[in-house]
């Protein structure tokens, strides 16, 4: 990959970051695996990952409608649909009705699997949240997953496994003191 131009190595940044699961989340440590500048890597990650978007919030859940009975992607659709209304059931239970644009941001910004823009747009769909609201709570759950990514990333490249190791330590504390938390709030 190395002798790819400089501008193609970003058109595959935009590319990543536009694939769903994937997205940004995978886009911003394959740029910093090539060496790319952070100024321009970001940005073109965040762009990529956002123009889908609008068409998810839009269509998405329209064509899994559509789809969910038919013989080939049938179980793949009612699957994506499912995984919508539980997010979106998920993210209103968790927030109230008053919390739901806060709660859309943290879910699509907190980078771990499942979440993103691609599901929280979904799930914003299936919230029946207006379209100005969810573009807004989606974008800058976008922006702050790229910000956390990018710093992991230049954590790892810089320190290498010891910065990996770091991290995931970091995830690890974070996870059990969430757990321990929420225990604690269920008890009293």
């Amino acid at each position: 990959m190395s002798a790819l131009p400089l501008f193609v190595k970003y058109i595959i940044v935009a590319l990543i970051s536009m694939v769903p699961i994937v997205e940004l989340r995978g886009a911003i440590p394959i740029a910093e695996s090539l060496g790319l500048n952070i100024f321009i890597y970001y940005p073109v990650a965040i762009i990529g990952n956002m123009l889908p978007v609008p068409l998810i919030f839009l269509f998405a859940r329209k064509v899994l409608e559509w789809g969910k009975d038919k013989k080939i992607i049938g179980k793949f659709f009612t699957w994506c649909l499912e995984k919508g209304e539980k997010g979106g059931k998920k993210l209103k239970e968790t927030a109230g009705n008053t919390g739901t644009f806060f709660a859309l941001l943290l879910f699509v910004g907190i980078p771990i699997p499942g979440t993103g823009a691609w599901t929280g747009t979904l799930a914003a769909s299936f919230l029946n949240l207006d379209f100005k609201t969810s573009i807004l709570a989606v974008t800058l759950g976008v922006l702050l997953a790229g910000i956390i990514m990018s710093l992991g990333s230049k954590i790892v490249s810089i320190l290498g496994w010891p910065g990996l190791i770091g991290i995931i330590v970091a995830i690890i504390l974070i996870v059990v003191l969430s757990i321990i938390l929420k225990k604690r709030k269920k008890s009293a």
